[in-house]
C-alpha cells in the first residue's frame, strides 16, 4: 500500500549548523511473520537469581517505552536462545520513508505495531495478524515547522506508551496527544510548551495510574525544563514541576529530604544561580522517566545547565545535571541528587534509571541503577537518594577520578576545568558523554547490566553569550576526537555485584549509539552506527549473529509474540541524533567543530552508512 509522496522541510541543529535536504517519502508493504519453530516461553515474574524486579516485565507485548516502568529493557520471553539465535532470519521491512534519526522504539499491542516517526511525527499502526502487514491506520498531527528549527540534534522521537486503550506521544513542538488505539482517533491534544522560544519536545511520555508524565527539550536555547504531567482521561494538566527556580516552582516541599548537604536548603533552584539566569537555565528532561510502584515514586534526571559557558553562571546552578524522584500523585519532590555541581561539560543527566531491589553489600536495598554520561555507573538508594557507589565504566574518563560518597560530589580533576576564553583539552568523556541517552538493560540470569558506551574525548572553550529567546544559547567551542586505546564504541557487561566489566566488545569506528534489550534467552539485542545489528551471548560476549540494515541504527530494539505464538525481534535503521547527524547529506566533515564538536569525531561515518528510514523485524 505505497503512501503518497512528501516533502520534508529543512532543519536546522542548534546554532543553525545543519541543513537538511527535502526527502521523497514512500513505503514498501511488509510481508505477514512466517511461524519459526516451536519453543517454550518464559512467564513474567518478579523476581530473579541476581535481582528482583519492582515492575512487571513485558510479557508477549511491548507498552511502555522501556518495556516495564523501570526501565530494565528486559523480557522474559525465550523461544530465541543462545542456542538457536543463529538461526534468526530478516522476516519483514517496513520502508518508513522519513530519512531523520529514529530513535527510541515501536510499541506491539494486540497483535499491533504502532510507530512513532521523526517530524512530522506521524503515528503508523501495522496490523500484524494479516498477510503483508496492512496499515490499520495513520495519523499525522502536522506540528508547528517551526519546531523544527528549534530542535537540536535531529527532529527525533523516542517513542510512545500505550494504557487504556491509547497511544500517548509528544510531536515536536510540544504537544501531547493520545490517539484511540484501535481506530487512530484523537482523544485529546494538549499543548505543553512553545517553540517560539525554543521549547521542543523529543521524550517518550510514561503513563502510571489514569497519568501522563512528559518532559521537555531545548537545553541549548535557553528553555527551562520541567516535568508536565497529564490526566490520560481528558490531557488537563494536573500539575508542572520545574527544574529551576523558587521552591514553589520546582515542587519542593516540607516532605524534601535530600541525602546530602550540598543539595538541602530553600530555594537553591534560585540562590545557586547568578540573578534571574535561572530563567533560562536548561535542565530539560529529554530522556527517560521511571516509576517504583511500592513507593509511588517518579524518578528522572535532568540536563545540563543554559549556557554551556560556565563563567556566566556562577554557583551549583541548581537543578541541572539531578536526578529526581517525585511522588508520583503530587509531583513534590522526595528527594534530588545533584550529581554535577556547576556542569563544566554538557554531562547531562537525563540518562536511563533503572530500579531494581538487589542484595547491596549483605543488605536487601531498594536501589537506582544510573549509568551516566559522565563515565560512572552511579547507584543510589532510591528511599533516600544516599549515592552508595560510582565507578568508572570507560577508563578513558579523566573529568573526575570518582566520588566522595560521604558528600555525594565529584573528585574533581583540576587539569579539566573549563572556562571562558581557555582552551582546555583531552577532556574524557566529551559533551556526548561516555553513554548516550540510548539506553541499557539488565538481565536477572546474570547479573549483568549490558552498556551501550562511547570513548570520546573534546577540546572545550567557554564563550560569551547572551540570550535571544528562540535563537541557540550555547556559549562554548568544542571539538570532539576518538578516544585513546583504538576503538571508540564500547559494548560492555557490567556486573552490578563486583561493579567492574566482565566483557566487552569494542567498535574501532564509532560508539555505540543504540539502545540495548536482555532477553530470558540469554541473548542481548544491540546495533551500530555502520548499521549492525547484533545478538550477543549474555554471558560471554560473544556474537552470536548479526544483519546489515541499509543505515545505522541509533534506536532500541524489542521484543514481542506475534500472533502465531513466536517470539520477534524488532529495530529501527535509521541514522541520526546529535552524532548520526553527521551523516546527513547537507552536512560537511570539513569543520571539526561543527555540529556542536561532532564532526571531529564522525569523520568516517558517510564511508560506512547512508540516512535510512526502516523497521526490521526477525525472527526464528
Amino acid at each position: 500500500m505505497p503512501r503518497d509522496a512528501r516533502k520534508m522541510p529543512a532543519i536546522l541543529i542548534a546554532v543553525a549548523i545543519f541543513a537538511m535536504g527535502a526527502w521523497s517519502r514512500n513505503r514498501r508493504e511488509p510481508r505477514a511473520p512466517r511461524a519459526p519453530r516451536a519453543a517454550q516461553q518464559a512467564p513474567a515474574s518478579q523476581s530473579g537469581g541476581a535481582f528482583n524486579f519492582v515492575s512487571p516485565l513485558p510479557n508477549g507485548e511491548w507498552t511502555e517505552p522501556a518495556g516495564d516502568l523501570a526501565n530494565t529493557r528486559y523480557s522474559p520471553l525465550n523461544q530465541i536462545t543462545n542456542q538457536n539465535v543463529k538461526n534468526m532470519k530478516m522476516i519483514a521491512q517496513l520502508a518508513i520513508g522519513i530519512p531523520h534519526g529514529f530513535e527510541g522504539q515501536p510499541l506491539v499491542v494486540n497483535n499491533t505495531m504502532y510507530v512513532v516517526t521523526p517530524y512530522p511525527n506521524d503515528v503508523i499502526a501495522y496490523n500484524l495478524k494479516e498477510l503483508n502487514g496492512p496499515i490499520e491506520w495513520e495519523y499525522n498531527p502536522h506540528p508547528d515547522p517551526v519546531a523544527i528549527g528549534h530542535a537540536c540534534c535531529d527532529t527525533v522521537n523516542r517513542g510512545a506508551a500505550y494504557a487504556d486503550g491509547k497511544i500517548v506521544f509528544q510531536s515536536l513542538d510540544n504537544t501531547v496527544i493520545a490517539l484511540d488505539a484501535k481506530a487512530g482517533k484523537e482523544d485529546w491534544s494538549t499543548k505543553t510548551g512553545s517553540p517560539d522560544v525554543g521549547q521542543t519536545s523529543t521524550n517518550a511520555a510514561i503513563i502510571v495510574k489514569g497519568k501522563v508524565y512528559v518532559g521537555n527539550s531545548g537545553g541549548e536555547l535557553g528553555v527551562r525544563g520541567k516535568l508536565t504531567c497529564l490526566d490520560l482521561a481528558t490531557g488537563k494538566i494536573l500539575w508542572t514541576a520545574y527544574s529551576q527556580g523558587p521552591d514553589s516552582d520546582v515542587l519542593i516541599g516540607p516532605n524534601f529530604h535530600p541525602f546530602y548537604k550540598k543539595d538541602q536548603g530553600a530555594n537553591l533552584g534560585e540562590s545557586t544561580w547568578p540573578k534571574d539566569q535561572w530563567k533560562h537555565g536548561g535542565g530539560t528532561i529529554w530522556g527517560w522517566i521511571s516509576y517504583d510502584p511500592e513507593t509511588n515514586l517518579i524518578f528522572y534526571g535532568t540536563g545540563n545547565p543554559g549556557v554551556w559557558n560556565p563563567d556566566q553562571r556562577a554557583g551549583d546552578n541548581k537543578w541541572s545535571c539531578t536526578i529526581f524522584a517525585r511522588d508520583a500523585d503530587t509531583g513534590y519532590a522526595r528527594w534530588a541528587y545533584q550529581g554535577e555541581p556547576h556542569d563544566e561539560y554538557d554531562y547531562d543527566e537525563i540518562m536511563e534509571n533503572v530500579l531494581i531491589d538487589m542484595n547491596w553489600k549483605g543488605r536487601m536495598r531498594k536501589l537506582l541503577i544510573h549509568p551516566g554520561r559522565t563515565g560512572f555507573v552511579l547507584v543510589l538508594d532510591r528511599e533516600t537518594g544516599e549515592l552508595l557507589s560510582a565507578q568508572k565504566f570507560v577508563d578513558s574518563t579523566n573529568w573526575a577520578s570518582g566520588y566522595d560518597l560521604q558528600t555525594g560530589l565529584p573528585e574533581y580533576n583540576p587539569a579539566k576545568h573549563t572556562h571562558q576564553g581557555v582552551v582546555t583539552t583531552d577532556i574524557c568523556p566529551s559533551s556526548t558523554g561516555a553513554k548516550e541517552f540510548v539506553p541499557s538493560a539488565v538481565s536477572p540470569r546474570t547479573g549483568y547490566m549490558y552498556i551501550p558506551a562511547h570513548n570520546t574525548c573534546m577540546d572545550y572553550e567557554g564563550l560569551p553569550a547572551n540570550y535571544i529567546a528562540g535563537t541557540p544559547y550555547l556559549g562554548a567551542n568544542v571539538k570532539m576526537y576518538p578516544g585513546p586505546g583504538g576503538y571508540q564504541g564500547l559494548f560492555e557487561a557490567w556486573d552490578l555485584k563486583t561493579e567492574k566489566p566482565v566483557w566487552s566488545i569494542k567498535d574501532p569506528l564509532f560508539p555505540v549509539y543504540s539502545g540495548v534489550l536482555a532477553t530470558a534467552g540469554d541473548v542481548v539485542f544491540y546495533g551500530t552506527m555502520e548499521g549492525w545489528f547484533r545478538a550477543v551471548d549474555a554471558r560471554t560476549g560473544q556474537i552470536l549473529w548479526q544483519y546489515k540494515t541499509p543505515s545505522g541504527i541509533v534506536g532500541d530494539p524489542i521484543t514481542y509474540t506475534g500472533p502465531d505464538g513466536h517470539q520477534y525481534v524488532a529495530i529501527y535503521s535509521g541514522i541520526g541524533g546529535w552524532m548520526g547527524a553527521a551523516d546527513f547529506p547537507d552536512i560537511s566533515l570539513d569543520d571539526p567543530t561543527a555540529a556542536l564538536g561532532i564532526t571531529g569525531a564522525m569523520q568516517k561515518i558517510k564511508q560506512y552508512t547512508s540516512p535510512g528510514a526502516n523497521v526490521f523485524i526477525f525472527g526464528l
